[in-house]
C-alpha cells in the first residue's frame, strides 16, 4: 500500500513540475535529496557502530544481565499470564532494554522474536491462530510507546542536520516516551482487566 501511496505522490510532483514549469528544481532536489541520503545513511551507520559496541560492551561486563534482572518483575506484572519459562520473556526484556537505551535496531530483531515465540507457544488454549492475543498487543503498545533514556536517532539526525545543540531533545524526549509509556501501560491494564470481568 504504501508503494502506492509513494508513487503516486512522486508523479503528482513530476506532473506538477510540468505544469509549472520547474522540472530543474525538481530534478535539484532528487539529486540534492540522494545525497543528503547517502550522508544522513553513514551518520547513522557510524552512530549505530558506536551503540552496538556499547552495547556489547555492557552485554559482556554483565550490564545487561543486571538490567534484565530489574526488569523481569515488571515483566511478571505486566503479562501475569506468561509463565516464567516462557520463550518470549527474554526476547521481550531484550528488547525494553534496547529500546530504553535507544537502540532501536537491535530491539526490533527481539521483538519480532517475541511475537514469533509468543505466536509458536500461546498463552492460552482456546487461542485462535491470527489473532493476537492481549500479551501480542500488549507488548506491541510497550514497544511502541518506547520508554527512551537515551534518543540516539533522533540525535544524530539533528546533528546530521546541522542543530546548534542535538543533544537538547533529550530531556523533552525522555519526558514525551515517559508519558507515552505509562499511557500505554495503563490503558493496557485497563483493557485486560475489562475484559476478565
Amino acid at each position: 500500500m504504501l508503494n502506492y501511496i509513494w508513487g503516486g505522490m512522486i508523479i503528482i510532483s513530476v506532473m506538477f513540475s510540468f505544469i509549472t514549469g520547474r522540472t530543474g528544481t525538481v530534478g535539484n532536489a532528487a539529486i540534492e535529496s540522494s545525497k543528503e541520503a547517502v550522508e544522513l545513511c553513514i551518520t547513522m551507520l557510524g552512530v549505530m557502530s558506536l551503540w552496538m559496541g556499547l552495547m556489547e560492551m555492557a552485554k559482556n561486563n554483565g550490564v545487561l544481565k543486571k538490567m534484565e534482572r530489574l526488569l523481569l518483575p515488571f515483566i511478571g506484572w505486566m503479562f501475569p499470564e506468561i509463565p516464567k519459562t516462557h520463550p518470549a520473556r527474554q526476547y521481550m526484556v531484550t528488547n525494553i532494554v534496547a529500546n530504553i537505551l535507544g537502540l532501536g535496531w537491535a530491539a526490533t530483531p527481539a521483538g519480532l522474536q517475541a511475537m514469533e515465540k509468543l505466536a509458536k507457544y500461546p498463552v492460552h488454549k482456546n487461542w485462535e491462530k491470527h489473532v493476537a492475543t492481549d500479551e501480542m498487543c500488549t507488548f506491541l503498545v510497550l514497544n511502541i510507546s518506547s520508554l527512551q533514556l537515551i534518543p540516539v536517532t533522533i540525535v544524530a539526525y539533528r546533528n546530521q542536520f546541522g542543530a546548534e545543540n542535538p543533544s537538547a531533545i533529550v530531556v523533552p524526549a525522555i519526558l514525551a516516551t515517559f508519558a507515552s509509556t505509562m499511557t500505554g501501560i495503563l490503558y493496557c491494564k485497563w483493557k485486560c482487566r475489562k475484559r476478565f470481568h
